[in-house]
């Protein structure tokens, strides 16, 4: 029997899907279009269409599922019941996290702080966004919690966990029944110095259990084990936040899941590889009754609490994808859902890394375009970089995430006029629902994509005919912007793709230059729906050696899915100049037990775990710390003086200086951490047989790069490892297309790669 692995990535405009044959490493791919009222329908949608094209389930494939050039869209049969008995794993990237805080959904959230401390939210921090130099005229926004929502408890431990006054169980009491009577069900708890000592916000959740059963509750604590009080405080409160909504719709697929693999027959036992290396069945099977994960909050009988259904056993085992790099089952990460707020981004990154390092590039820049946006990423041998330093939106979140810049430049990014008439491009975008002019939905902005129309830079229609295109509404778009700017069709089309690119090259600055890092030394992968589009112009704005396009560039970060291990990290604060090693043994072996016991739940064998040391250094007298990595083994003073050694080449690389041989400047370590790792077993990418070296294109159309042109159109499928295409020329797959501008050539790789650079003797 035939055993698939499926990655479903939700975007805001499409919903990008890939099936991995484990027997054969047949990889197929489709993508359908994001339903933002109910992504769940999306979702359940994607996996349909993917089986159907896998031959794993019932009904004809579409114009879409035949390639490229296949005919007109046809409704897809039932028969996703009997295609789930094949599927063995099932990985999820959301964004339903991501943009309840993008859109500020936040209500009826409550929090509980240290009496005295009530106020920590609205002094926050003293710095002020880039862009207003003047802080005169930067204006606070709005708190995650008003102070009117805010209830304190008496009690005090100092910076060692020592209880300098004890927890005031009346208080408590009374904080507990305020927020019942006021109708509040998220709460966030965070006490001064609870990293050192949970006990008083054990305490607290105790409270809450008992005296307002309703309430979703989040202690900082299980959250983030970090002193700073305030990104504490707000992570843990992102976190409350986010409950509810993650649970809803995490046990609302599982239930769908599981409503049809019951129908298919029964639960699925998993094959080798959806699950551990070696390991059991249990990864993804995880009920709400087997008892929370780290930073968990159940309420007492080990259910899943309020605001949300229990996540049900399915057929199927299904995880969903961490903003860490790792992915979780979904029973365990409805306990710790503020790990998702980067999920889709985070699985790109990943996925191109793999890629990437196959195609013997380990360190790259990544660029992600979609339809809202364009995220950005940087891999340093093969890793992505991480940070602790994240926000989503306006809100700080200190968990570990992979290091990722977002921009308002996706392929519906709309094109605007300032009121001193300057044309603007995003970030504001048409998304899905209406959409650009071109998809005829009642779109009524010109986009980024409509620029592209009207150029003739991409197809009139996309997802291989799924989706047609009116190229006469987005050139009465773009004409009618035009006259605004006493500019022609042409001039204003490209105008709005250069801003976009320009806005594109600054987001990769920052993820490079600001970073210490020269963006002229690393080729980029470019993938997304739009992400190929601008590639010519951005080796030019940046000095780039190279850009790499990925075979089916669109569904990258559902490819990226199923490259990736369970992860799980832990943190503890434990600030000292001289660091005592056999506390920091303490301290590593609390962590890996932690991780240990996740990973059992997960169904990994303890031979398989895998735990991964780190630590957060400073020299005395700087507030914020350079993580590096920390060896195996016993502490002792080789131990010591490897980590030392490791962060004054990080500190030196990052800054430009460091004080390896000057005492003066001590070296203070802050935080200790680990991260439990559950090894899977990576689809491999293979290579593909060399074709002919000048391949014949499928044929012309009239397209505008710096004239009108009658330009050759090449299908991507009948390129062969060895090919060759100068431009200028058009490169067409299902899913994107990319523009090679004159004086470009595109090569194809061994393993079906483009490589864009600009030609060593451009034809003029």
């Amino acid at each position: 029997m035939r055993s698939v692995r499926i990655g479903v990535d939700t975007g805001g405009t499409f919903t990008d899907v890939v099936a991995v044959d484990e027997q054969t490493g047949e990889i197929t791919t489709t993508k359908t279009p994001s339903t933002p009222a109910n992504p769940a329908d999306g979702f359940m949608e994607g996996v349909r269409k993917v089986l159907v094209k896998a031959g794993l389930a019932g009904g004809r494939a579409t114009g879409a599922e035949k390639g490229p050039d296949g005919g007109a869209d046809e409704d897809l049969e039932e028969g996703l019941e009997a295609g789930l008995e094949g599927v063995v794993a099932i990985v999820h990237g959301t964004t339903v996290a991501t943009n309840q805080l993008l859109e500020d959904r936040i209500a009826d959230l409550g929090f509980v702080t240290t009496e005295g401390f009530e106020f920590v939210l609205e002094i926050a921090r003293q710095s002020v966004p880039d862009g207003y130099g003047n802080s005169y005229f930067w204006v606070k926004p709005p708190r995650i919690v008003p102070v009117h929502r805010i209830r304190t408890v008496g009690g005090r431990l100092d910076h060692t966990g020592a209880e300098v006054r004890p927890f005031d169980e009346a208080q408590a009491v009374a904080a507990a029944r305020w927020f019942r009577e006021q109708g509040i069900t998220a709460i966030g708890v965070c006490f001064l110095h609870s990293y050192a000592d949970p006990g008083h916000e054990l305490r607290m959740r105790e409270v809450l259990e008992r005296e307002h059963p309703d309430a979703v509750v989040s202690i900082s604590s299980d959250v983030l084990r970090e002193y700073r009080e305030y990104e504490r405080s707000v992570t843990t409160l992102v976190d409350a936040a986010v409950k509810p909504t993650m649970r809803r719709y995490v046990a609302n697929l599982s239930e769908r899941l599981e409503r049809s693999s019951r129908t298919a027959g029964g639960d699925a036992v998993p094959g080798d590889g959806a699950v551990p290396e070696g390991g059991s069945e249990a990864r993804g099977h995880a009920v709400a009754e087997s008892g929370p994960g780290p930073g968990s909050d159940a309420v007492p009988g080990g259910g899943p609490g309020p605001g949300g259904d229990a996540v049900r056993r399915t057929g199927v085992p299904f995880s969903v994808m961490k903003s860490n790099g790792g992915v979780l089952s979904a029973a365990e990460v409805v306990h710790q859902p503020i790990t998702t707020v980067l999920s889709g981004p985070a699985a790109g990154a990943l996925g191109a890394a793999l890629v990437a390092s196959t195609a013997g590039h380990p360190s790259v820049i990544t660029l992600d375009g979609g339809g809202t946006s364009t995220d950005v990423a940087v891999v340093v041998d093969g890793e992505p970089s991480l940070t602790t330093e994240g926000s989503v939106g306006r809100y700080p979140c200190k968990i570990p995430m992979i290091d990722i810049v977002t921009v308002g430049a996706g392929g519906g990014s709309v094109a605007w006029l300032s009121p001193e008439g300057t044309l603007k491009v995003g970030p504001r975008s048409a998304g899905a629902d209406p959409g650009p002019l071109c998809y005829g939905r009642g779109g009524a902005e010109v986009t980024v994509t409509d620029a592209h129309v009207f150029l003739g830079r991409v197809p009139p229609h996309l997802l291989g005919g799924e989706i047609p295109l009116d190229a006469d509404a987005a050139g009465r778009g773009i004409e009618a912007l035009a006259d605004r700017l006493g500019l022609s069709p042409e001039r204003t089309a490209t105008g709005i793709l250069e801003i976009s690119a320009f806005n594109q090259s600054n987001a990769i600055r920052q993820i490079t230059v600001k970073r210490g890092l020269d963006v002229r030394d690393f080729p980029m992968v470019a993938f997304g729906g739009s992400g190929p589009l601008l590639v010519c112009r951005l080796i030019d704005v940046l000095g780039l050696p190279s850009v790499v396009v990925p075979p089916d560039p669109g569904n990258v970060s559902a490819f990226g899915l199923l490259t990736v291990d369970v992860r799980n990290d832990y943190v503890r604060t434990f600030v000292a100049g001289e660091l005592s090693l056999d506390a920091a043994a303490d301290i590593f072996g609390e962590l890996e037990k932690q991780a240990a016991e996740a990973l059992d739940r997960e169904g990994f064998p303890a031979e398989r775990h895998v735990y991964a040391r780190s630590a957060d250094l400073r020299y005395h007298g700087q507030a914020y710390e350079v993580r590096v990595p920390a060896p195996p083994g016993p502490l002792d003073e080789e131990w010591r003086a490897e980590v030392l050694d490791r962060f004054h080449e990080a500190h030196r690389r990052l800054y430009g200086y460091g004080y390896r041989d000057d005492p003066r400047h001590g070296v203070e370590w802050v935080n200790l951490r680990v991260s439990g790792i559950g090894p899977i077993t990576r689809p491999a990418i293979r290579r593909r047989p060399y074709g002919v070296a000048d391949p014949r294109p499928a044929g012309t159309r009239e397209v505008f790069y710096d004239e009108w042109g009658r330009v050759p159109v090449h299908r991507r499928a009948d390129l062969g490892p060895g090919a060759t295409i100068p431009g200028p020329a058009v490169v067409e797959e299902y899913g994107s297309t990319l523009p090679v501008h004159p004086g470009f050539t595109v090569t194809v790789d061994a393993f079906g790669n483009l490589e864009v650079r600009r030609a060593a003797n451009p034809v003029r």
